[in-house]
């Protein structure tokens, strides 16, 4: 007889909290949730992808992906202003991972300026990141600290009106040690409304269902 489904607290050490989801610890196991942490961040548009690990019943979501919303990235953009994107692989202490940089100058610049903010904020990241976990990196990218860090040495180049990671994934979380990962204690906070769990579930299951559409095999 199959196991009935209910209500299972997830841990979310990176966010301090934990959610209730539905479904079994086996079905959940895997499975991707996805959570916009727009409220948390006061009004920042960060939205953030977790992976769903059963450890022995307990459940514990980490991130894999942490990206700024398309809508929050227009509204830092202005009239007679340059932007400076980028795009490269990082090595963390555990995985590799990608990151896109995101600058905005505060007025339009050439071609040589943006290359050379390009490449001081390349130069600063895979220095940054080489002595850094991927689960410590998420937590300096989500209160700041990295970009913080980051932005003095960019306004040496041009001043910036905006220095942020558009971007941070990686697939390789499997490496990552998530007895380690899941070790912060997680702090009470209000349960997520059973709709609100649902909804969640709904995204898990859309994202598994696609990953088990075929692809048809390119020659």
């Amino acid at each position: 007889m199959a196991e009935r489904k209910r209500f299972i607290n997830v841990q979310i050490p990176i966010l301090g909290s934990e959610m209730r989801v539905l479904g079994t610890p086996e079905e959940l196991h895997n499975k991707t949730i996805k959570l916009d942490l727009t409220r948390q961040l006061r009004g920042k548009g960060l939205t953030i992808k977790l992976r769903i690990f059963n450890q022995e019943g307990k459940l514990v979501a980490i991130p894999n992906n942490m990206e700024l919303a398309t809508s929050y990235i227009r509204r830092m953009m202005r009239k007679k202003t340059d932007y400076v994107e980028d795009s490269f692989q990082a090595r963390c202490l555990d995985v590799r991972t990608t990151i896109k940089p995101l600058l905005i100058t505060r007025k339009k610049v050439s071609r040589a300026v943006r290359k050379n903010l390009r490449n001081k904020a390349r130069e600063f990241i895979l220095e940054y990141l080489k002595e850094k976990e991927f689960i410590e990196a998420c937590n300096d990218i989500l209160d700041g600290t990295m970009q913080k860090a980051m932005l003095p040495k960019l306004k040496k180049v041009y001043p910036l009106s905006f220095c942020d990671i558009r971007v941070f994934e990686t697939k390789e979380l499997e490496k990552i040690d998530i007895e380690k990962a899941s070790a912060t204690p997680t702090q009470e906070t209000p349960e997520v409304t059973e709709e609100e769990a649902e909804d969640i579930q709904e995204v898990a299951e859309k994202k598994e269902i696609k990953e088990e559409e075929p692809t048809e095999d390119k020659e």
